[in-house]
């Protein structure tokens, strides 16, 4: 396949590479807040690798978002696509838009050793689907499947908006601030970047502490340094991950076994894998038992979004 271009982007960063035998070559991360407009930031891109308009044979996407045929906005920033205009400004032939959690999922089949962490045991089956769920600046779902002919499918979806599921009577009384504060409460409310900071701030509301931490990072710094409210937060995001985690794999027969992707929680990857996930994953009352044996990896890789775009594109002109 000639020379390609793939990318991952999310609602604060796009992270670009050349794509060439297989494999990713001169990752480049720009802030999507920098350029108007997604051409913008791959000229940039293009012209800081050399390589000359219309070099390319292809480019692959892997966008925040439902993807459609010919237009594409984005959920968590301000670029659009039309597919035409950007074909003709770039040079290229070939536009392959897909699903950023599509392509994680599709970057799982990707990872290599050392590039995950096992947080439940157990053995995959891997005739059974795979869930792969990530908190970032929003929460992503996608889910893996396994072809006879060794390639891979990956469904779309937008998990990250279903309802924030409860499961105690602590979190019944949370959800009530956070109803109040925002109406609809979907699980990416909490389970993403921001969502952190507005779970610590219905906590510190429930408990009558008042809120001193301005962000997601300051509220992570804090709970691994020891400060209770903080730590409690980080626990409850985590309790939250496996419960939404918990749902998607009774909804779908993930026997495969889940990731765990995303950029915030391999920040905290120890306080993760001690924390209240499993048990909240797991909770389902009289189907708990079917969770036995159903590993649970939390990704460490650093960019499974940008293989996943690499591997759809490789399958697409394969097929």
């Amino acid at each position: 396949m000639k020379l390609a271009l793939v990318g991952d982007i999310g609602g604060t960063n796009a992270r670009f590479a050349l794509w060439r035998d297989e494999q990713l070559e001169s990752v480049s991360v720009l802030a999507t807040a920098d350029f108007d407009t997604p051409e913008a930031a791959i000229e940039q891109y293009l012209d800081e690798q050399g390589v000359a308009p219309g070099s390319l044979g292809a480019v692959c996407l892997a966008c925040a978002g439902p993807v459609s045929d010919a237009q594409f906005r984005f959920t968590n920033n301000h670029w659009r696509i039309n597919r035409d205009g950007f074909c003709q400004r770039l040079q290229i032939d070939q536009l392959l838009l897909i699903n950023d959690f599509s392509a994680m999922a599709l970057g799982m089949t990707r990872l290599a050793e050392g590039e995950g962490l096992q947080v439940c045991p157990g053995e995959s089956d891997a005739s059974r689907p795979f869930v792969v769920i990530g908190a970032g600046t929003g929460l992503g779902v996608g889910t893996l499947l396994a072809q006879a002919d060794g390639s891979w499918t990956a469904l779309a979806g937008e998990g990250g908006h279903v309802d924030l599921p409860i499961g105690s009577a602590r979190e019944a009384q949370l959800w009530q601030v956070l109803y109040r504060q925002l109406g609809h409460v979907r699980a990416e409310d909490v389970l993403s970047g921001n969502g952190l900071l507005v779970l610590y701030r219905a906590m510190c509301e429930l408990d009558g502490v008042a809120p001193e931490l301005l962000g997601p990072a300051e509220i992570t710094t804090a709970a691994l340094a020891g400060d209770a409210t903080a730590s409690a937060v980080l626990e409850q995001f985590c309790c939250w991950l496996g419960r939404a985690a918990g749902n998607n794999v009774l909804s779908l027969g993930a026997r495969g076994g889940v990731y765990i992707a995303g950029g915030i929680v391999p920040r905290f990857a120890e306080f993760f894998c001690h924390s209240g996930f499993a048990r909240c994953f797991s909770d389902k009352g009289c189907m708990s038992d079917y969770f036995t044996g159903i590993p649970v990896w939390l990704v460490t890789a650093q960019y499974p979004g940008l293989m996943g775009a690499g591997v759809a594109l490789q399958q697409q002109n394969q097929g």
